[in-house]
């Protein structure tokens, strides 16, 4: 059996990264995005393939952090969170109840799982509007909706982390 300390550590340090995770999810899809896509040209424009190619440039400054920071984070949170559903479960001097952990651990598998099924390849979508063959470059339309798109799959990373911020919280109170 683990320390007491130990585990409140690890239930701790989980949610701090579940707060990181939605504090990052929330300016993804509510400043980001928006500041992205201001003053967008329509697909008809001349303007709009050199916009959706610059979006195609910006995109990987953007999208790095999720993909180098913050998915390790997901990563140990659910392993984390498991491991203390796992403890809480063995212990019956504890007064949590190790299904909210478990619960939580859930909803970082929920996150980690919608990223690479659904977020990657529209990631990867997003960048190839920076593509072509020397000066004449030729963007299919539809950049500015692949951003809107992307922003509301976004709000799971919103959601799945406050449950698990807020279920794990009100266990250790």
């Amino acid at each position: 059996m683990a320390s007491l300390a130990l585990t409140e550590a690890i239930v701790g340090t989980n949610i701090l990264f579940s707060f990181m995770l939605f504090g990052t999810a929330i300016t993804q899809s509510f400043m980001t995005i928006p500041a992205l896509l201001v003053d967008f040209p329509a697909d008809s424009s001349p303007e709009y393939s050199a916009r959706a190619q610059l979006l195609g440039r910006q995109w990987p400054h953007c999208w790095a952090v999720g993909n180098v920071f913050f998915r390790p984070i997901s990563t140990v949170g659910f392993l984390g969170y498991a491991y203390i559903a796992y403890q809480t479960y063995n212990d019956p001097t504890t007064k949590a109840d190790w299904r909210f952990f478990a619960l939580a651990s859930l909803m970082n598998l929920i996150s980690i799982v919608h990223s690479a099924i659904n977020m990657q390849p529209l990631n990867d979508k997003i960048v190839g509007l920076d593509t072509g063959v020397g000066e004449k470059k030729v963007v299919a339309a539809g950049a500015e909706a692949m951003m809107r798109k992307w922003a509301k799959w976004n709000l799971v990373k919103v959601v799945c982390p406050l449950i698990a911020d807020t279920i794990s919280f009100f266990q250790i109170i």
